[in-house]
């Protein structure tokens, strides 16, 4: 049998304001990043308060990375530099390869209940990758496949492969895995994973365990004041797990139905050299970039026609 992963560490994710005034949880960033290699950053940007989204992010550019953004409620509209534009709605996912560079702006917008949410998680291209083209994916809620697995578990599959059924993401540097996963109270999932791959999980809904087969001999929380470390470690909305090494997950729940994202990618191992939107390997690659953008050469690709 596999070894079954156990929890390393739990962050709490905590409230900070991006773009142009938009209230997010992030739940790991750049302090954390050398922890969750190859992915650089994760936002939770559920909000109720229109207030609190609609300033929204608007034109700004990217270099190195990748970003993935996740909708749950409400709408984003976005468009870039390559003449892409469009909405994304409930369930839809836009995955965009910045590459050698792009300038894009989001704007989210709330449903009919004026509610507005979903996620944004930032991922690392390789030094061999960071100049490639860009491109750019929507994905609509109707292409990811949902499956039923026993014990009335649901699996959105993104990225990945759940019971033989694969996302309609490929073909990404890192290997990566992305999966909306839903239990309802008494339920058990077990998922391989790819042993060395770096693989995280982040609550939104619910509660569930984590821990495995067993409880684990020790984990560290941050902030530690958020839990009691002697009851049963069942984590709630906002919980952030990164998981130690082995070739499985499982999760169960007692009393409570659970939703989370499950998230795996291979590391890099690379240097990280992060200045706001653009990720490099090195200072000087970061002054390029940042030299060619004041200069407006900064884009590589030409727009298509």
């Amino acid at each position: 049998m596999e070894k079954t992963r156990k929890i390393k560490k739990v962050l709490i994710s905590q409230p900070t304001l991006e773009g142009a005034g938009v209230h997010l949880h992030r739940g790991f960033g750049f302090r954390e990043a050398p922890m969750f290699d190859p992915f650089l950053m994760f936002d939770d940007f559920r909000q109720d308060d229109p207030d609190k989204y609609l300033p929204g992010f608007p034109w700004h550019p990217h270099r190195g990375i990748e970003t993935i953004t996740y909708m749950l409620r409400g709408t984003a509209e976005h468009g870039d530099s390559m003449g892409n534009s469009g909405v994304i709605g409930p369930g839809d996912v836009q995955w965009m390869t910045a590459g050698s560079g792009i300038v894009h702006q989001e704007m989210p917008k709330g449903g009919a209940d004026g509610r507005m949410g979903g996620f944004q998680l930032w991922a690392n291209l390789p030094a061999s990758q960071k100049m490639m083209a860009p491109r750019y994916r929507d994905v609509k809620r109707a292409d990811i496949p949902e499956i039923a697995l026993p014990g009335g578990v649901t699996a959105r599959v993104v990225c990945g492969t759940v019971g033989g059924t694969r996302g309609p993401v490929r073909d990404i540097v890192i290997d990566p895995e992305y999966i909306d996963v839903a239990m309802p109270p008494q339920a058990e999932f077990v998922h391989p994973t790819k042993p060395g791959h770096t693989a995280l999980a982040y609550v939104f809904e619910g509660q569930g365990c984590f821990s495995g087969d067993a409880r684990p001999d020790s984990y560290e929380v941050e902030p530690a004041s958020y839990f009691d470390l002697e009851r049963k470690p069942f984590l709630g909305d906002h919980s952030v797990i990164l998981f130690g090494d082995g070739g499985r997950i499982k999760v169960t729940t007692a009393d409570f139905r659970l939703r989370f994202l499950l998230i795996s990618g291979r590391p890099l191992g690379e240097p990280v050299a992060w200045q706001g939107p653009i990720v490099m390997n090195t200072q000087e690659e970061l002054r390029t970039a940042f030299r060619e953008y004041r200069a407006g050469t900064f884009i590589k690709q030409p727009k298509p026609v």
